[in-house]
């Protein structure tokens, strides 16, 4: 199998059992967060995947998360004398943070905590938790997804070295 094809087969079978995780078992804990899971298992890839890929991930898309949170929480707090500008200067203030922390090499990849950024706030608007209830759910939703980025690498590795292994036996 090529590894294209090993890639789409096993990103396909993991996502359902990722989507089940969150629908069936998870559903009380991790309410509706499926889609964080995702978000961090494309970051997984787009930090260049392997164990760099699933580190950036988690601890990238998590401190995103926290500093979300903190903003939310300033927003509602010390911010909140400035009216309707309480969250937009909470969201710049968090993304300066952000942008300084780069220079710390596990937080190099800024996007990646954007996403966590982003993501922490889906459970606070969508599913109306306070910001540090969200929290922790999302970061369990980032590895949870980071997890299934490299799992679902080296299932495609494994499903491409079966194929591999099967055309260099001979015919009998």
């Amino acid at each position: 199998m090529s590894a294209y094809l090993a890639l789409a087969v096993s990103v396909g079978l993991l996502a359902v059992l990722d989507t089940w995780l969150f629908v069936v078992p998870l559903a009380a804990m991790l309410p509706g967060l499926v889609w964080i899971s995702f978000v961090a298992w494309g970051c997984h890839f787009h930090s260049g995947a392997g164990v760099k890929g699933m580190t950036t991930a988690i601890v990238g898309m998590s401190f995103g998360a926290v500093v979300g949170m903190v903003a939310v929480i300033l927003a509602g707090g010390v911010l909140a004398g400035l009216g309707d500008f309480a969250a937009p200067v909470a969201v710049g203030l968090g993304a300066f943070v952000i942008c300084l922390a780069s220079a710390v090499p596990f937080l190099a990849t800024i996007p990646a905590s954007v996403y966590g950024f982003a993501s922490v706030a889906g459970p606070i608007l969508l599913a109306g938790m306070s910001a540090t209830e969200a929290i922790l759910p999302t970061i369990a939703s980032i590895i949870i997804g980071a997890v299934f980025g490299i799992v679902s690498e080296k299932l495609a590795g494994v499903l491409t070295k079966q194929e591999t292994a099967a055309a260099a036996e001979p015919a009998e």
